[in-house]
């Protein structure tokens, strides 16, 4: 079975668990996985199925894609150095995984400031031409937010561990983020490209009470002609602009990319756990 995983690759950090391969688009007996660390101030150790895959794994390292054959997988993070599993930091954690999928598994703080996961899955499928696709996923210990175009809110109350997706024509486009129900930016008003073909998902992690609020980025290519891996990285505010390369176009760009004028749908859904 193979199971490699390479970890915080914009920080020229590598980690893996059995044996080192890439990642292609997965089939019906294998699934696509990437796992996001956001928890703040606790590096980790990573067990899979009782063995230790990751070792000193770092807040805002996102790592992947696995391709990894279709299955549960029992998940458990402990303290860095840690003897074994016995007494985990957060988990274990059952990942069930279905054959052709693509996801993300996400170690985060809960609304409230407590450690708990989340198993997102991406949507891979094709985009119109012409069209790029945006996700926000919510999962910091924060409030919920309103995203805005023109000081009106277009998306209400996206909360964690929530998240908002639409597609929308390649291009760029301006908004903000505020807290719920209110009109006052509190990151934005920036501008941000969306790029034909490929998913771009956003993470807002930390916590807003520690003042240590980041983002991350995660992107798929090949919408139009199937998915053929996820490019990954850390958090930070320095952008690689391109379909292969991490953008993080400052704290409110992308985020505020679910804004496209007034011709847009969005959806928020509850990310499977």
């Amino acid at each position: 079975m193979r199971k490699t995983l390479s970890a915080g690759i914009a920080l020229g950090a590598a980690v893996a668990f059995t044996a080192f391969a890439p990642a292609t688009a997965a089939t019906s007996d294998t699934a696509d996985l990437s796992v996001l660390h956001g928890i703040p101030d606790t590096p980790v150790d990573v067990y899979v199925d009782g063995e230790l895959t990751i070792d000193d794994f770092q807040p805002g390292d996102l790592g992947g894609p696995l391709e990894l054959p279709a299955g549960t997988y029992a998940v458990a993070l402990t303290a860095a150095d840690a003897e074994d599993d016995s007494e985990p930091v957060l988990g274990p954690i059952d990942l069930a995984l279905e054959g052709g999928m693509n996801y993300t598994a996400v170690a985060h703080l809960d609304a409230d400031g407590q450690p708990t996961a989340n198993l997102f899955t991406n949507d891979t499928s094709e985009t119109a031409a012409g069209e790029g696709r945006l996700t926000v996923r919510h999962v910091a210990a924060a409030p919920a937010v309103d995203i805005l175009a023109g000081g009106e809110a277009v998306v209400t109350g996206l909360a964690n561990p929530d998240e908002a997706s639409l597609d929308l024509a390649a291009g760029t486009v301006s908004a903000a983020v505020a807290l719920e129900g209110t009109t006052e930016p509190v990151i934005g008003p920036a501008d941000v490209e969306v790029q034909e073909g490929i998913l771009t998902m956003v993470y807002a992690w930390g916590s807003a009470e520690d003042g240590n609020l980041q983002l991350a980025v995660q992107t798929v290519e090949g919408l139009h002609s199937g998915p053929d891996g996820v490019n990954t990285g850390s958090a930070g505010l320095v952008a690689e602009n391109g379909t292969n390369g991490w953008l993080i176009a400052g704290g409110a760009g992308l985020v505020a990319a679910l804004v496209a004028g007034g011709a847009m749908a969005a959806r928020t859904a509850t990310a499977r756990r």
